[in-house]
C-alpha cells in the first residue's frame, strides 16, 4: 500500500518571486527552518518554559530564553555573548560534545532548574553561573576551571560538577567548595562516563544525586588496561599525535566501579559490582525515598541485563530482575520510581516489542502497562495522581512519532490513547508529573512548530508557531518545496520495509531521472521519517533533478525485535540485501533511469555505501562514502560486540562483514570522505580502504578535512562536503537542468 502526503498548495507552479534553493543559502543565517528551539524544559513550578535558541546572525550560537505562562510572552534570559564573549573549551568538554553530537554549537548548550524554580544553573565556556530569574542579567559566577556536567542537587542545597577528573560540590548556603574525590588523574576518572558509555550507551553523566541530597552515587573508572590507539590528528597548521584509549572489538574495556559519597562528610563507600569485572555499568538510580540505590549491570556479551538494589545504609544487595536475550538486551532510560514508594516502572523487549511493566519494590511483577503488536520509544512522564503514563511511539504509522497515554493500572495496556493528533513527528517534553507538555511538531511540509499543551493534547499556548509566511526565511523557497511520498515493500523474508521518495522538480512522468539514494542502514536509527528535513539537502537534490530515495532495511530501529535481530553476527548482509531490493524496485519505475543510480551514506551509511558498491556495481553507478567503518574489528567494543559478539567468537562473521571481503566487486565511481581527526570511526578505516583500492588498481576520489572529527561539524566544512557530493553526482549521474 502506498501513502502519499497531501501538499496541494505546494504543487502549484512557482511564483515569480520564488528563489531556487542553494547550498550557500542552506548554510547561511538565519536558519531556513525558522527560529528553532531546543532543550525545552518546564519549570518545576509550571510557570515557565525555558529553551535554547540560536541567534538570528548565527544559528549555532545559543542563548537561554523563557516563555512566561502567565503573560504569554517570550524573552531572552541570558545572552551567551555578553556572559562569555570568547569560548576556550577544555579537551574533555570538546570530547563530551563530540559524543553528544553538539560539537557544532557554541554558547549555552545545557542548563538546569533549581528545585524551587527560582534559579537556573548555566555552564558556559568552562565556567558555571547561577541565574536568578528576578535579575537574570546579574548571573553569579559560582565555579571556574573547565567544569563539566554541572547539576543542582534535588533539594537545592548543593551544586555539583566534575573538574580535572574529580567530583566537587558547592554548598550554596555557605559558598564553600568541597572536593569529594582526589584520585582522579591519568587513567583514573571520577564522576564521568567512560568512552563507550558516552558514545554507545548515551550515558553523558557519571554521577547521580540521592533525592534528599544525602549522597551522590558516582562512577569510577580506570582505563589503564584499554589499548592505546596512537593516531594523528591532522590540522591545517599542525599535526597532533594523540594516544587515545580506544577499546576496539575484543579488546579490554575500562575497569568500572560504583561508589557512594556524602557531600557533607566526604566519606566514600564502594558498591560491589560482582566478582566479574568485565561488565558494563549501564545506569544508576535512587529510589524515591533515597533508601536504596539501584544499578543496572550488563554482561560483556550483552545477553544479560540485571537490575540490582543496594541498601543505602548497609550496602546489602538483592537482585530485582534479570533480562536475557539470545542476541542482545537493549538498554534504556525508562526506569522510573513511583513517588508513592510503591513500585517502579521498567521497560523490556521480552515479548519481541518494547513495552512497560510495573514492579513492586521487592522486584515482583505487578502487571504490564503496555502490550500488543506495537512498541513504544520513550517513557515521557508518570502522573501518579491521575494514574496516567505517557509514552512516545509509532503505533499508527511506523515513520511517525506520536504521544500516547496509558493507564498506570494496566487497564488500557493494549489500547493506548493517542494524545497528539497531527500526523508527522512529535518530540515532546513533559513537566515532571505530566501536568503540561511542550510539543515540537513537524512534517515534510511544515518546519518545527512548538506549542504548550495539556496532557489531553489540547492547546495552552503557542511558543513558536513558525508559520512559513512572508517574514519566514523559507518563504522564498516554499513554492518549490517538493512532496515526500511514503510507501512499503517486502524484504526477501517477507518483512515490511518502508521507504520515502521525492520526485524531481517539474516532474514529468514520461522522462527518466537519475536517483540519489540516501542510506544509513544501521541499528539504533531510523532514516525514513515523516518530519521536516532540517538539513534541506534531500530537497536540494530533488530540485537538481534527482529522484531522492530512502529505505529502512532490516536492523533499523523503532521496529519489532524480529526485524532488528536479522543483522545479528553478520553486519551488512541483510542490510545490503534490502537496499538492493529497493534499488530493484526503483528500476521498475517508469520514471527512473536504472543506469544512473547513486548512493550516499555517512558513518554506518558510509559502510553501507561501500558494501552496496561492492555488491551492486551492476545496479549502482556511483557512490559517496563518508567516515566509513570498513572493518568491524576497528570499531569499539560495546557497539560492535552487541551485534557481532567478540571477534574470537565469530571469526567468519567479522570476515564477511568487512568491506574488504567484497571489494573486488567494486567497479562504480567512488568518492571517499573522512575527517582527519576522527576519534570515533578512526581514520585508519579509510586508509585501509585506500590501500585496498590502490592494490586493486581501482581509481577513486578522496576528500579529507583537516581537524574534522566524525561529524565534520563546522559550517564551512559541512557546506564544502555537500558541494563536493553535489558536484560528484552531477559529474557521474548527469541530472537534467530544470
Amino acid at each position: 500500500m502506498r501513502f502519499i502526503l497531501s501538499f496541494l498548495a505546494l504543487l502549484a507552479a512557482g511564483s515569480a518571486s520564488a528563489e531556487r534553493l542553494t547550498l550557500d543559502r542552506i548554510h547561511a543565517d538565519p536558519s531556513l527552518s525558522g527560529p528553532g528551539v531546543r532543550a525545552l524544559k518546564v519549570s518545576p513550578d509550571g510557570a515557565r518554559v525555558t529553551f535554547l535558541r540560536g541567534r538570528e546572525d548565527n544559528q549555532y550560537q545559543l542563548d537561554l530564553w523563557e516563555y512566561n505562562m502567565k503573560d504569554k510572552t517570550a524573552r531572552r534570559l541570558v545572552d551567551s555573548k555578553v556572559l562569555a564573549p570568547e569560548e576556550n573549551l577544555s579537551d574533555a568538554e570538546k570530547a563530551r560534545r563530540e559524543r553528544a553530537r553538539t560539537a557544532a554549537l557554541k554558547g549555552i548548550i545545557s542548563y538546569s532548574w533549581s528545585p524551587d524554580g527560582k534559579q537556573l544553573l548555566v555552564p558556559l565556556a568552562g565556567n558555571l553561573y547561577l541565574v536568578d530569574l528576578t535579575k537574570p542579567d546579574q548571573a553569579r559566577l559560582v565555579a571556574t576551571g573547565n567544569v563539566i556536567d554541572p547539576k543542582i542537587s534535588p533539594k537545592g542545597k548543593y551544586v555539583s560538577f566534575v573538574r580535572d577528573q574529580n567530583l566537587f560540590v558547592i554548598d550554596l548556603k555557605t559558598g564553600k567548595e568541597r572536593q569529594l574525590t582526589t584520585d582522579g588523574k591519568g587513567t583514573v576518572h571520577n564522576g564521568e562516563a567512560e568512552f563507550v558509555a558516552q558514545e554507545e550507551m548515551h550515558q553523558f553523566t557519571g554521577y547521580y544525586w540521592a533525592p534528599d541530597d544525602s549522597a551522590l552515587a558516582f562512577r569510577w573508572y580506570d582505563e589503564a588496561q584499554v589499548p592505546v590507539a596512537r593516531r594523528f590528528e591532522i590540522y591545517a597548521d599542525r599535526t597532533d599525535v594523540v594516544e587515545q584509549r580506544y577499546p576496539a572489538a575484543g579488546d579490554k574495556n575500562a575497569v568500572v566501579g560504583l561508589k557512594i559519597v556524602s557531600p557533607e562528610t566526604g566519606v566514600i563507600r564502594d558498591v560491589d559490582l560482582g566478582a566479574n569485572k568485565d561488565i558494563y555499568l549501564v545506569r544508576a538510580d535512587w529510589s524515591a525515598d533515597a533508601k536504596a540505590l539501584f544499578f543496572q549491570r550488563q554482561s560483556r556479551d550483552q545477553k544479560t541485563l540485571e537490575l540490582i538494589s543496594v541498601d543505602a545504609g548497609t550496602l546489602a544487595q538483592r537482585p530485582m530482575l534479570t533480562e536475557t536475550a539470545k542476541t542482545w538486551t537493549t538498554i534504556s532510560d525508562d526506569l522510573r520510581f513511583l513517588d508513592s514508594g510503591k513500585g517502579f516502572i521498567w521497560s523490556s523487549e521480552r515479548t519481541g516489542r518494547n513495552h512497560l511493566y510495573l514492579y513492586d519494590m521487592n522486584g515482583k511483577l505487578q502487571h504490564a502497562i503496555s502490550k500488543g503488536e506495537w512498541g513504544f520509544d520513550d517513557l515521557l512522564a508518570v502522573d501518579e495522581k491521575a494514574g496516567k503514563v505517557y509514552v512516545s511511539a509509532n503505533k499508527d504509522a511506523v515513520y511517525d512519532k506520536q504521544v500516547y497515554a496509558l493507564a498506570l493500572n494496566g487497564s488500557t495496556a493494549d489500547k493506548p490513547k493517542r494524545v497528539t493528533q497531527a500526523d508527522g513527528w512529535h518530540d515532546s517534553s513533559f513537566s515532571r508529573h505530566g501536568e503540561v507538555f511542550v510539543d515540537t511538531w513537524s512534517d515534510p511540509a511544515n518546519p518545527p512548530q512548538v506549542s504548550i499543551r495539556r496532557p489531553d493534547g489540547s492547546l495552552v499556548a503557542w511558543l513558536e508557531k513558525n508559520e512559513v509566511n512572508e517574514s519566514h526565511p523559507y518563504y522564498k523557497y516554499k513554492s518549490d518545496l517538493l512532496p515526500v511520498e511514503f510507501g512499503s515493500m517486502k524484504a526477501k523474508d517477507g518483512q515490511t520495509l518502508y521507504y520515502s521518495v521525492i520526485k524531481p522538480w517539474h516532474f514529468d512522468a514520461s522522462k527518466k531521472y537519475p536517483v540519489y539514494l540516501s542510506t544509513y542502514g544501521g541499528p539504533h536509527a531510523q532514516h525514513v521519517q515523516r518530519k521536516w528535513d532540517g538539513a534541506h539537502f534531500d530537497q536540494y537534490m530533488a530540485q537538481q533533478g534527482y529522484v531522492v530515495f530512502r529505505l529502512d532495511n532490516r536492523g533499523s530501529s523503532r521496529r519489532e525485535r524480529v526485524f532488528t535481530d536479522a543483522i545479528y553476527r553478520n553486519l551488512g548482509k541483510v542490510e545490503v540485501e534490502d537496499q538492493l531490493t529497493g534499488v530493484d524496485w526503483l528500476g521498475t519505475q517508469s520514471y527512473v533511469d536504472s543506469k544512473r543510480i547513486g548512493v550516499y551514506g555517512w558513518s554506518y551509511g558510509g559502510f553501507m555505501s561501500l558494501r552496496l558498491l561492492s555488491q551492486g556495481s551492476d545496479k549502482i553507478a556511483a557512490g559517496v562514502s563518508g567516515a566509513p567503518v570498513t572493518d568491524w574489528r576497528l570499531y569499539d567494543t560495546h557497539y560492535t560486540e552487541q551485534f557481532m559478539d567478540k571477534p574470537s567468537e565469530n571469526e567468519d562473521g567479522y570476515k564477511q562483514s568487512t568491506v574488504f571481503a567484497h571489494v573486488d566487486g567494486l567497479k562504480s565511481k567512488l568518492l571517499l570522505i573522512h575527517g582527519m581527526a576522527d576519534d570515533n570511526v578512526l581514520f585508519t578505516n579509510t586508509t585501509k580502504m585506500i590501500d585496498a583500492l590502490v592494490n586493486r588498481g581501482v581509481q577513486f576520489e578522496l576528500m579529507t578535512y583537516p581537524g574534522a572529527k566524525h561529524g565534520v561539524s563546522s559550517r564551512t566544512a559541512k557546506r564544502h562536503v555537500q558541494t563536493y557530493i553535489d558536484a560528484f553526482f552531477r559529474k557521474n549521474l548527469h541530472p537534467e537542468s530544470n
